[in-house]
């Protein structure tokens, strides 16, 4: 009986309980926790503002550098160079090609950073095989010199390398007897020993080592005019660079 009451008691007071609880229940629910508030918009634009402002002067100062840098590798007034080419050469009508090794230097005086005058001057030496023929005489060593003298223009500039483009056009010597022992150039094929013109086109490639300093290396075609015919050849010359003089 006593654990009746007991029980009894219990249920009793829970049940007084129970509208106390389900009113704190359904208070809770109702009233969730308020969201983050959202940037106002002119604080987003400001933000967005600000990182386009920095992107902007950093963009700015990397091409002011790069400005200076080209000023100080092609502002200079001269540039003077000194190097080797290659070329394969016709030295008679009826001859297969000779190869050509020469030394090649020359000035260019630039009115900018772009254009310039360039005089040049080189000679080229090799050996000419002429076949089977009754002085004996195979594989003559023959010559040509030429002077010649045009624009250079870069139209493409870095600050560590630039292509131009060159074209020249100037005399040719040809040296073709002098090793033919009296026999003469004509006797064994050879071109006459005579002056005629020379033209050069190129493509010459500048590796800047430092501002004053390069190093070149390019294609070049060279024409000339031995014995009334053209003779088209085409090779590479190159070369150091030294640039001194400001514009």
């Amino acid at each position: 009986m006593y654990s009746f009451r007991r029980l009894a008691l219990l249920l009793a007071l829970s049940l007084s309980a129970m509208p106390f609880v389900l009113a704190q229940s359904s208070s809770s629910s109702s009233n969730p926790a308020a969201p983050t508030p959202a940037p106002a918009p002119d604080q987003a634009q400001a933000q967005t503002q600000g990182q386009t402002s920095v992107q902007a002067r950093i963009k700015a100062r990397r091409e002011q550098r790069r400005a200076a840098a080209i000023r100080d590798t092609y502002g200079h007034l001269y540039e003077a160079y000194a190097g080797t080419a290659y070329l394969r050469f016709s030295p008679g009508a009826n001859l297969q090609r000779t190869t050509y090794y020469a030394w090649d230097t020359g000035v260019t005086r630039y009115f900018d950073e772009r254009l310039g005058a360039t005089v040049d001057a080189r000679g080229y030496y090799g050996t000419a095989y002429v076949g089977l023929n009754p002085s004996s005489i195979t594989r003559p060593a023959i010559s040509t010199y030429a002077v010649m003298a045009g624009p250079t223009y870069r139209f493409y500039l870095q600050p560590k390398y630039s292509i131009s483009g060159r074209v020249m056009g100037g005399w040719a010597l040809g040296n073709f007897s002098s090793d033919t022992s009296g026999f003469g150039s004509t006797t064994l094929g050879l071109y006459p020993d005579s002056s005629t013109f020379a033209i050069s086109a190129s493509l010459p490639v500048e590796y800047n080592v430092t501002p004053n300093l390069g190093l070149r290396l390019g294609p070049e075609y060279f024409a000339t005019g031995f014995n009334s015919t053209v003779q088209n050849s085409v090779g590479f010359n190159g070369g150091i660079v030294v640039r001194f003089g400001k514009q």
